[in-house]
């Protein structure tokens, strides 16, 4: 077995390209399960969020497997012309890659803590359809870990940073504050939360559109305003500044909608969405600029961030010396059982005569043998298991390796 993955990110296609490989979560469900029926896979996940797609899986290492080309069965894809876009790692690049990733050592904004949420919620969803397997599990799960301890020891300078703070940092640099803008943020979903509470800790006026369901009212993050979402056109002229932060498949502002409408002011449009809530196209209007997820790169590191991501590299590397630890573990625990019924049957045969020459009834002869089988188990574990802790790798299988011809028949 071996764990193999498949990414593209901001880093290598743009927006429209990174929208061809989208999955909202309910798809993505359906499209790990497609996946897991292929042969030769035995788990897999799917990380979709704006700026990423990442499908990952355990693989048998004898078949051969594309990835790339499931991802473009399911998604309809009949060329070979994105391949280009795509990073494949195996083995221990794509174990070291997920790990530096839920710390948020490779997102778009260093040290983001968002994608932490959404490597667990891929996990998550793996579990509800199914489609994890023991390695994948622990491997999540430990880059989980990862990441939540450098949240908590390593606080990096700038806060909670996500894409909507690098937007209002930019937009200051160029002489714009939001403080006491008029907002609108359409989307009440993970993101539009975000992005409406970072406006409104910046000072803005911000109103949040929500669509009308059934179940009730629905909550806005505190201090922002509310209208339904089909009023957005009435109360957008209004606006200095909107973002769209939705997961819908269509566009929330189309151009025809520009068409006729009169602004009041110069409008800022944010899309904050993959694939586009804003039709490009929108962006040709007189009074209206419009940026997009590519717009907030950032082009180098910031001088106090340094000292912060190398406290959180030595955190990644230590919990990732432990996971493959866990995966050495696993691998050799077949051959470990093995060892451990050879000792306890040979220790069984050498106390079996002078047993049956006690005085000791029947029952509490069997008594004695099931508790010191139980015993000798142990034993032989804490003597693997030590060794296994106390010696490098290479020494540690040569010393299972003899001890596995000592029982050879």
């Amino acid at each position: 077995m071996s764990i193999s993955m498949i990414g593209i990110d901001h880093s290598m296609a743009p927006v429209d390209i990174r929208a061809l490989f989208a999955f909202t979560k309910k798809n993505a469900g359906e499209a790990m399960e497609k996946i897991k029926e292929q042969p030769g896979i035995y788990g897999c996940i799917i990380l979709s969020t704006c700026n990423r797609l990442e499908v990952w899986a355990s693989v048998d290492e004898e078949a051969e497997i594309s990835l790339y080309e499931e991802l473009c069965r399911l998604k309809n894809v009949h060329n070979d012309e994105y391949r280009k876009y795509f990073t494949k790692r195996e083995g221990h690049d794509a174990v070291e890659h997920l790990f530096y990733l839920s710390s948020g050592l490779k997102s778009q904004i260093l040290g983001e803590d968002q994608i932490l949420t959404q490597v667990k919620d891929a996990l998550g969803i793996a579990r509800e359809h199914f489609t994890t397997d023991g390695a994948l599990e622990v491997l999540f799960r430990m880059a989980v870990t990862a990441g939540k301890k450098i949240k908590t020891e390593v606080p990096f300078s700038h806060g909670n940073p996500s894409v909507i703070h690098q937007a209002i940092q930019m937009l200051e640099k160029q002489g714009y504050s939001v403080a006491g803008k008029v907002c609108m943020v359409i989307g009440n979903g993970e993101m539009g939360k975000v992005a409406a509470q970072a406006l409104e800790e910046a000072g803005a006026d911000v109103t949040v559109t929500v669509r009308q369901y059934r179940s009730g009212v629905v909550n806005i993050p505190f201090g922002c305003k509310r209208i339904n979402y089909g009023e957005r056109m009435e109360y957008l002229p209004k606006c200095d500044l909107v973002v769209s932060a939705t997961a819908s498949p269509n566009f929330t502002l189309r151009e025809e909608l520009f068409e006729d409408l009169e602004l009041e002011k110069n409008i800022i449009l944010i899309d904050l969405a993959v694939p586009r809530d804003i039709e490009p196209e929108v962006g040709r209007f007189e009074g209206v600029t419009l940026f997009d997820m590519d717009s907030f790169r950032m082009d180098e590191t910031p001088a106090e961030l340094q000292e912060n991501l190398e406290a959180a590299g030595k955190i990644v590397r230590e919990q990732m010396d432990e996971f493959f630890k866990w995966l050495d573990g696993k691998e050799l625990i077949p051959r470990i059982q093995e060892i451990k019924e050879n000792a306890v049957n040979d220790f069984n045969l050498r106390i079996m005569k002078p047993l049956k020459n006690s005085p000791l009834e029947e029952e509490d002869k069997e008594k004695l043998m099931s508790a010191v089988d139980k015993a000798m188990e142990k034993v032989v574990n804490k003597m693997l298991f030590g060794l296994r802790d106390s010696m490098n790798e290479k020494a540690f299988l040569e010393c299972v390796a003899g001890l596995e011809k000592t029982y050879e028949k």
